[in-house]
């Protein structure tokens, strides 16, 4: 459990839209440590945090970035990628859900994006503010977009300050190819 090289980037696209942030409704997923989920919360964001219900650890962890960030407003709950349960359905519409590195492993990605529909059902206007760091060539999320009727906008690093080996003066991204996706509903009419 540590700060991986998408979180920063994530995190500083927050930061740099930090003035739309106030009030939002926004859901981390895969949140581990959470950087993220934390900078939208001190940011004005009404945030929820969540990882894997099989990993308690994780939640626990997420638990303690709260606490150590004095963010007791800030809830955690248990979700299983592709897997309905009564913490899912319970969740309220979300305005923004983070996602940074969760396109890990292949096998995982419809699971997310299965997730990511149900939540978009519940507000339409959602959108999936995503970094992953490049792995292989032959991953792909476009066949899955389409499935599930998503479009996907990459937007350069260079357009929110992230292009560096380094942000906030940490030694993160380095050099990894880490790259920023808004993931929405591909219906033009929603």
């Amino acid at each position: 459990m540590y700060v991986w090289p998408c979180a920063v980037v994530l995190a500083q696209y927050l930061w740099f839209h930090r003035g739309s942030l106030p009030g939002k409704a926004v859901l981390e997923i895969g949140a581990g440590v959470s950087l993220p989920g934390i900078i939208a919360a001190k940011c004005g964001a009404e945030v929820i945090l969540s990882d894997s219900s099989e990993l308690p650890h994780c939640l626990e962890i997420c638990r303690q970035s709260c606490q150590m960030n004095n963010l007791p407003q800030v809830h955690v709950v248990g979700l299983t990628w592709g897997h309905v349960s009564r913490d899912l359905l319970a969740l309220p519409p979300q305005d923004i859900i983070l996602a940074s590195d969760v396109f890990f492993e292949p096998e995982d990605f419809e699971d997310i994006l299965t997730t990511v529909y149900f939540l978009m059902q519940k507000n339409p206007k959602v959108q999936l503010w995503s970094t992953y760091q490049v792995r292989s060539a032959d991953w792909s999320l476009e066949a899955l977009l389409y499935k599930w009727d998503m479009k996907c906008v990459h937007i350069p690093l260079e357009s929110f300050g992230a292009d560096k080996e380094d942000i906030a003066e940490s030694a993160l991204p380095g050099r990894h190819t880490v790259e920023m996706l808004v993931i929405s509903f591909a219906k033009d009419s929603l």
